[in-house]
């Protein structure tokens, strides 16, 4: 009977390595577009990471043919979204590294169009995921990609008095 459970012991954490070793390094991507953090300084990033990949451990013998990477991803997104918009604390008063593409949106822009845009996770399941209306997740999809794409222009430049033109 031990050795059973040593040996199921064991096959779960090579499977588990194994999941990581495939999955962590786009599931560590992901995270940092949520927080917005440069890739080569990403502690939130790796913190939320850390937290997906040991709750997704921990749920590994429950999983029964769910995908651990989809389990993972959404558990990501919850504790991102909790640190965001329930503690405004966290996540989501930490500033974004100003040479982020994604700086310019919001917490909750960026998990929706990191959600629907980079993973590719449809408007009902994202909508599903987050407790709101697939037209809400729609509208704030648009928004966002519009920000990302049609920048809000600097102010115009200032007026140059005209030069005269010698005759």
């Amino acid at each position: 009977m031990r050795e059973r459970q040593v040996s199921r012991g064991a096959r779960r954490d090579r499977e588990f390595e194994a999941f990581v070793a495939g999955a962590a390094g786009r599931l560590l991507h992901t995270a940092t577009l949520l927080t917005a953090e440069s890739p080569a300084d990403n502690p939130r990033a790796r913190r939320l990471l850390t937290r997906a990949l040991a709750h997704t451990y921990a749920c590994w013998d429950r999983l029964r043919g769910e995908d651990p990477y989809d389990h993972a991803r959404q558990y990501l997104a919850t504790r991102f979204a909790r640190g965001a918009w329930h503690h405004y604390g966290g996540l989501g008063r930490a500033r974004p590294h100003p040479a982020s593409v994604l700086a310019r949106l919001s917490p909750h822009e960026r998990l929706i169009l990191v959600l629907r845009l980079h993973e590719g996770v449809a408007e009902e399941q994202t909508a599903a995921l987050l407790g709101l209306s697939a037209d809400r997740v729609r509208a704030v999809c648009h928004r966002a990609a519009t920000t990302l794409l049609h920048p809000p222009r600097g102010p115009a430049p200032a007026e140059q008095p005209a030069k005269a033109v010698p005759s």
